[in-house]
């Protein structure tokens, strides 16, 4: 059997699970739109009467287990296109298709009403990290439950569940007539790893995601009582090491003491990254680095922040960074280097007295305005293998990376975002410097010369690349309600 038929086949079983009853108050809207403009169907009043049908639909997302890292769900990414691109027709695009990359498939898709009008390009990816591990998940990962007022699943927020807001506002707005501008949607398959081929994508196809402003929800907010909207993120640069002292492993009796052992160099390599205040010790590192004016950090200060509750939340008893600098100036406007995995040597049950040949690890810096990610993935690479004692030999390969980003607060779509959200919170959003990134977004402003607006939704506690992620179904239907004062005020 083709794997076009395989991917119909599974469509049509996840299809089969929609569980969307006939909704009498969807149908009575319809029917009064004979005798009335649907277009004054108020907003809440739509999600209340197919709030079951949405969470369905996003559920049918959700259900693919599109991990992009991981090669054996390759096929799960082509269902998931293909899932989204039903979606979008069904949510009233005019056109929709399932494009090629040099890696995972784009889904593209638009409604244009009049040339004449700007031009809306949402974005959003449709992978997920993967789950491991899975003994910490409360729930099965890829069958989300809807308990506590929450969706829990994997992709329940990150993007899938943020990404569905923009379908389901979409569709009120087409279904009632209150679309003002055109639109555009592109959602992507590689975002977690890096979106290597959608560089590729957007420069081939420029005049096809031609746009006045790229709408994105992929960050998070303060507070469901602070809203807030991200103004900048961090860059990226991530590399894989490997360590090598002996040429196969060695009893550690026998030989430990004198030869080296690849996981204690490494350990020390590593530690050397830092020195006593926090500081990252590779050499020209802060060279480009915009230092943020007293007036600036003045004003990032006003955001509420508890420190103590902070750090209960995350179970620790103190907090560790760069000298000088607050805990929100630490994840928004310095840069950090973390390792992500360290191993070698022997993890098996029980004991194994060995000396390991190797040692790996995954290092991630997270990088700030101004800063080139090519030239510190580069100042990485000859400073961690220049350090390495003659006793070992170490291979330093970069993986992915991308700029950081920064949206001006005077830019006439970040002012519809600030009203819109004002409308629906109640108060003025505050802007933030998420310490997150999102690499393509500085893409997108070198390729297509469009600047992004970072409307997320999500919050702190949603556990976005850890296990028992989840979305609060009020900030899943406040999206939803928000979105299209988005359009109304951008329009204007």
């Amino acid at each position: 059997m083709s794997a076009p038929i395989l991917v119909q086949d599974r469509l049509g079983q996840i299809r089969s699970r929609k569980k969307t009853p006939a909704n009498p108050i969807l149908f009575l809207n319809f029917a009064l739109s004979n005798a009335y403009n649907i277009k004054y169907i108020n907003m809440k009043s739509y999600i209340e009467a197919n709030k079951d049908r949405f969470l369905e639909e996003l559920f049918s997302l959700i259900r693919i287990p599109s991990i992009s890292s991981e090669q054996e769900h390759k096929p799960d990414m082509v269902l998931c296109a293909e899932r989204w691109k039903e979606l979008l027709l069904e949510a009233g695009v005019d056109k929709a298709e399932v494009m090629p990359t040099a890696g995972n498939p784009v889904v593209y898709s638009e409604k244009i009403i009049d040339p004449t009008k700007p031009t809306v390009l949402v974005y959003g990816h449709y992978d997920v990290m993967p789950v491991a591990p899975l003994e910490l998940w409360r729930t099965s990962p890829f069958e989300p439950v809807v308990r506590d007022g929450h969706i829990w699943a994997r992709g329940a927020d990150d993007d899938k569940g943020q990404s569905f807001m923009h379908a389901k506002a979409f569709e009120w707005m087409v279904r009632t007539g209150n679309l003002p501008c055109n639109v555009k949607f592109m959602l992507e398959g590689e975002e977690e790893i890096g979106s290597p081929s959608l560089y590729g994508f957007c420069e081939e196809h420029k005049d096809l995601l031609k746009a006045d402003v790229i709408l994105v929800s992929d960050t998070s907010m303060i507070a469901t009582d602070v809203p807030s909207i991200t103004s900048g993120l961090r860059g990226l640069c991530y590399w894989e090491v490997e360590v090598t002292g002996a040429n196969h492993d060695l009893h550690s009796g026998i030989f430990g003491g004198a030869v080296a052992n690849p996981i204690n160099i490494l350990c020390k390599m590593i530690a050397d990254l830092h020195d006593a205040d926090g500081h990252i010790t590779i050499p020209g590192f802060y060279d480009d680095v915009l230092v943020l004016g007293d007036e600036e950090r003045t004003l990032m200060a006003q955001a509420p922040f508890d420190e103590e509750q902070y750090k209960k939340n995350l179970g620790v008893r103190a907090l560790k960074g760069e000298k000088g600098f607050s805990t929100k100036e630490r994840t928004g406007i310095r840069p950090c280097l973390d390792v992500c995995g360290i191993w070698g040597g022997y993890t098996g049950e029980g004991s194994k007295t060995v000396l390991p040949s190797k040692a790996y690890a995954k290092i991630s810096t997270r990088l700030v305005a101004n800063q080139d990610y090519e030239k510190v993935s580069r100042q990485f690479v000859e400073y961690f293998e220049a350090a390495a004692p003659e006793c070992v030999s170490v291979k330093v390969k970069p993986c992915h990376g991308g700029a950081a980003y920064v949206a001006p607060l005077d830019l006439k779509a970040y002012r519809a975002a600030e009203r819109a959200m004002q409308e629906v919170y109640g108060q003025r959003p505050i802007p933030t410097r998420s310490g997150g990134s999102i690499p393509i977004v500085a893409g997108f402003e070198k390729i297509l010369g469009i600047k992004s607006i970072l409307m997320g939704f999500g919050l702190a506690s949603d556990d976005i690349h850890a296990p028992n992620e989840n979305y609060p179904l009020e900030q899943f239907f406040r999206g939803i309600e928000t979105i299209p004062l988005f359009y109304k005020y951008f329009a204007e």
